[in-house]
């Protein structure tokens, strides 16, 4: 014990002699300058490194220092950077310091110099700078190598919102260089000769590949880069832990953004640290992760989750009691005892163990909604009755759980689809008709509408309609119509009838809709106009006293079509007024409603009727115009009235454009502007019943010009094609008013003298006779035959014989029956006249003979027929018997000289008419006192005398009856 506390002793006295050096060390000032300064580059950070030593201090020796770091660049007297850095500093101890530059370390030559000055409690003052390291160098572009140019920073990674320096440099003194980030045109500083730089503020993220940079010169030369903005790592988010077995623990986590980059940066990496055990684990996923539980009962939790990538490090921490963190597992759901509004729900959760009481929640939905939820509390097994249901409806049933001592979250949601049974349509359909009547016969189309899912309870398979003939009762047959139809036709008389609807599923049938269809025709309504609001037709009518027991409104969805698509809407008997809409509607057309009354009866009867449109526009069409009475001053427009289903809008009146050719309007008129900027007259006709307009106060002989066109609350027609028309001259509807009573008698009598051409044609211009058909001939020829009533030559006794003088050596030529004479001249006819046969003739004076002239057109110009003076006295009636023989013989020679040539000298033959002459018998049988000739007795006969056979003239005394003057020519009868 001696020993220990002597050596005990030797020791305290040896440190009290250390202590005291070291203090008297400490308290002289020691230049302890740094040395041994090294410089290195890191150009993927852009960073120096600086390492030094201090070899002034004494060995084992500690103390506290500070060291000043200069950074200059290009050159040392430009100071770019200044910092203090402080530590403790051992004996031979290597010290090291970065520095990250915002400028590439190969743009430009940078120089770093180093002192240090004492800042230990134990020195004594005066504290003092030691002497500056020497400068040292740092020129990276000595080992650019032979390239002509290049850009800095190479492929750089930098976070999204950083601050980055680029610089260009060429071996070449540089002369106007372009540099480019992504196609933009960056503002360039030249920092020496060789070296240009530009700055970008707050980088951002364009894409994963990076963002292309390019600088050129001129003369050419250029180099480029990419730099690779990363978006920035963000901590993770909503981290937590939970267990559902008690054997593992899942971790989840919001990762946020990913930071990943193609070729540069892989996706940011997690680890998993738990602080009482101590063990780590790195995680495969990157938004959640398994920790197995340990066997020994550990209850409290403590985990770390760093996120981490190339750029910078994020993490999160939780702590937490591993039987706060349980999540029941999800329920296995069963159904029972389905009915058509009832069904029983069982689940079943898997056991954790300890079996703890669980709290679950149950939803009921239906139509993709819930409609019901409940909640319950269980051990294990879960039941719960669902009522209140639809027949025939699918559902889906659903329930979680969770634990109820140590709420943490609900397990996942298990649920099952189950679909109730069909029963009876629960309501009647709605049934409306459609009548029309024709030729005493109706036909009735009968429209139902489907019944909802709620009503119908299950699939309509057919609906029943039932006929009752209220005048005429009889036995009542159901007929089946097939769904999905929804309307049959009905061919009824004018009887009353009450008809039943009713539809049918699997199940059973509905209430019956009742309908009766009254043999009274009904009554007529006038249409009024509907109000249109933004939610459809506004319709209302007036309260109906009495038996109503509800109203009907109907309509056409597509009236301009054939199927007209019929709809209705029921109301109940104290409503008097709705809205109708329906997406069917259209804009420019018309609507119309009928409202209906129903009476206990169940009788429709019209109330009202109301038309318009959901959307007026403008017409699209103008009225045929149709012109008539025109005059001198003024002329009438008229037109037809537009079918309604064509009508885009309510008309409400006309506008007449007129263009007058004087261009001022007249009264009545204004002017007005049409939509191609013309000037015109336009007249406003307010009525729209009105189809006619006279246009009045116009000038004679002028071109008008008009148009009709129809307007609306919109506006009016299209702008047509004008028509011209030019009023007549003042004075014509009177020339018009005497040539059409000329024209029309003028007309009348060529149709009369049409309709009696043979009569006129007798009359007027009887056909010529032929010679050789003359009744002359057929005398000679037929002597033979006394008996024939045919006259002959021999009984004529003529009244005068004419005889013309030929000149000699002229000759008369007849080519045919039809030959006109050739002759020039022709002498003056010389008269002889020959008294009756009758021995004491005293016969009337002169007497007008009726000649043909068609037969001596010689005689007819010489004007030798007419009324011939009785000479005083008269040849012998001897004379002239004698010569009848020699007249017969002429009449044949000269016959037979017809169609020859008549000798120069020779008497002509000229056609002498005997009045009252016998009519048959020859010469023998004249009687002795022949009848006295009348004053123009009628024509008897035709006879031809050769002038060679006439007596001598007769005196002044001699008488004759009447004397007929023929040239010789064509013979015809």
């Amino acid at each position: 014990m001696a020993l220990f506390a002597f050596f005990q002793t030797i020791l305290l006295l040896v440190s009290l002699s250390l202590r005291t050096c070291q203090s008297e060390v400490l308290s002289e000032p020691l230049p302890l300058t740094p040395e041994s300064l090294e410089v290195s580059i890191n150009s993927a950070q852009q960073c120096l490194h600086l390492q030094w030593r201090v070899h002034s201090l004494a060995y084992h020796q500690e103390l506290k220092m500070v060291f000043q770091i200069e950074i200059s660049r290009i050159n040392t007297s430009n100071v770019i950077r200044v910092d203090y850095y402080s530590t403790t500093v051992k004996w031979n101890q290597v010290l090291q310091w970065s520095w990250e530059s915002e400028l590439p370390l190969e743009c430009a030559t940078h120089f770093v110099r180093i002192r240090s000055r004492v800042d230990d409690a134990r020195v004594s003052e005066p504290r003092f700078w030691s002497n500056w390291s020497s400068w040292k160098e740092v020129n990276e572009q000595n080992s650019l190598g032979h390239k002509a140019s290049s850009v800095f920073p190479v492929d750089k990674l930098v976070e999204e919102g950083s601050n980055v320096t680029i610089c260009y440099i060429s071996r070449s003194h540089q002369n106007n260089v372009s540099c480019y980030l992504d196609g933009v045109r960056m503002h360039v500083e030249q920092l020496d000769p060789n070296v240009s730089a530009f700055h970008v503020n707050n980088v951002a993220f364009v894409r994963e590949t990076g963002t292309n940079i390019f600088c050129e010169m001129d003369p050419k030369d250029d180099a480029g880069t990419v730099l690779f903005v990363s978006k920035v790592l963000e901590a993770p988010k909503d981290f937590s832990c939970e267990t559902q077995d008690f054997k593992t623990l899942h971790c989840t986590w919001d990762p946020g953004s990913d930071t990943s980059l193609v070729r540069k940066q892989p996706y940011q990496s997690y680890t998993l640290f738990e602080s009482f055990s101590g063990e780590k684990r790195l995680c495969e996923h990157k938004n959640w992760c398994d920790w197995q539980i340990a066997q020994d009962s550990q209850e409290m939790y403590n985990f770390t989750l760093v996120a981490e990538n190339y750029l910078r490090k994020r993490s999160v921490n939780i702590l937490f009691n591993l039987t706060h963190r349980v999540r029941p597992m999800t329920p296995k759901v069963f159904f029972k005892n389905i009915s058509a509004t009832n069904a029983t729900m069982t689940w079943r959760v898997h056991s954790t163990g300890n079996h703890p009481t669980l709290l679950c929640q149950i939803e009921l939905h239906g139509e993709g909604k819930v409609i019901q939820q409940h909640n319950a509390s269980i051990k294990v097994n879960g039941e719960y009755l669902l009522s209140e249901l639809e027949p025939d409806t699918q559902y889906m049933a659903r329930v979680h759980c969770g634990d109820a001592n140590h709420f943490w979250k609900w397990s996942e949601w298990s649920g099952e689809n189950f679909t109730t049974l069909e029963a009876a349509p629960s309501e009647a359909p709605d049934v409306w008709r459609d009548v029309k009547s024709e030729l005493g016969n109706r036909t009735v189309t009968l429209f139902w509408k489907p019944l909802s899912k709620s009503h119908a309870n299950g699939k309509i398979r057919f609906y029943n309609v039932i006929v009752e003939n209220l005048d005429k009762p009889s036995e009542l047959e159901p007929v089946p119509i097939p769904a999905p139809a929804n309307h049959t036709k009905l061919a009824l008389d004018q009887c009353s009838y009450r008809i039943h609807v009713t539809a049918n599923n699997s199940v059973g049938t509905s209430p019956a809709s009742v309908i009766v269809i009254s043999g009274d025709p009904g009554n007529q309504v006038e249409e009024e106009r509907v109000n249109v609001t933004a939610d459809g037709f506004s319709l209302s009518w007036k309260p109906q006293s009495g038996d109503v027991t509800g109203y009907v409104v109907e309509w056409c969805d597509r009236p301009q079509d054939g199927s007209c698509d019929l709809q209705w809407e029921n109301l109940g008997p104290n409503t008097t007024s709705t809205v109708i809409s329906s997406d069917a509607f259209r804009p420019g057309v018309r609507y119309n409603f009928r409202i209906y009354g129903i009476s206990t009866k169940r009788i429709a009867y019209l109330l009202e009727q109301k038309t318009g449109y959901s959307q007026e526009l403008a017409p699209l069409v103008n009225p045929q115009v149709v012109m008539s009475n025109l005059t001198s001053h003024s002329f009438t427009l008229s037109w037809k009235e537009y079918p309604t289903e064509t009508q885009r809008s309510f008309i409400r009146g006309y506008h007449v454009y007129l263009k007058p050719k004087e261009g001022q309007c007249h009264p009545g008129f204004e002017k007005a502007a049409l939509s191609d900027n013309s000037l015109c007259c336009k007249y406003k006709i307010d009525k729209p019943e009105q189809k006619t307009f006279v246009v009045e106060n116009l000038q004679p002989e002028s071109i008008y010009e008009f148009f009709v066109t129809p307007f609306t609350s919109v506006g009016e027609g299209p702008l047509d094609a004008f028509t011209k028309v030019t009023t007549p001259d003042e004075h014509s509807h009177l020339l018009i008013r005497i040539i059409l009573p000329t024209v029309f008698c003028v007309v009348l009598i060529m149709i009369v003298c049409y309709l009696n051409s043979q009569w006129m044609k007798e009359k007027c211009y009887p056909d010529i006779p032929d010679p050789y058909k003359s009744s002359v001939l057929s005398l000679i020829k037929s002597k033979e035959n006394p008996h024939l009533t045919i006259m002959s030559v021999k009984d004529c006794i003529p009244d005068a014989i004419e005889v013309i003088n030929k000149p000699e050596g002229s000759k008369i030529q007849f080519s045919g029956t039809r030959n006109s004479l050739t002759e020039t001249e022709i002498t003056k006819p010389a008269y002889l006249y020959l008294l009756p046969a009758e021995k004491n003739y005293s016969g009337p004076g002169p007497c007008i003979c009726f000649e043909n002239f068609t037969y001596n057109q010689a005689a007819s110009n010489s004007g030798s027929c007419g009324h011939v003076p009785v000479p005083p006295t008269a040849p012998s009636q001897r004379g002239l018997l004698t010569s009848l023989e020699n007249l017969l013989k002429a009449l044949e020679k000269n016959y037979m000289n017809s169609q020859g040539e008549i000798p120069a000298g020779e008497t002509t033959l000229n056609y002498v008419s005997q009045l009252a002459s016998p009519m048959s018998g020859d010469k023998d049988s004249l009687p002795t006192d022949p009848p006295v000739p009348a004053l123009c007795s009628e024509y008897k006969m035709q006879m031809a005398i050769p002038l060679g056979l006439a007596s001598p003239p007769l005196s002044e005394n001699s008488s004759v009856s009447s004397v007929t003057l023929l040239d010789q020519g064509d013979h015809h009868h």
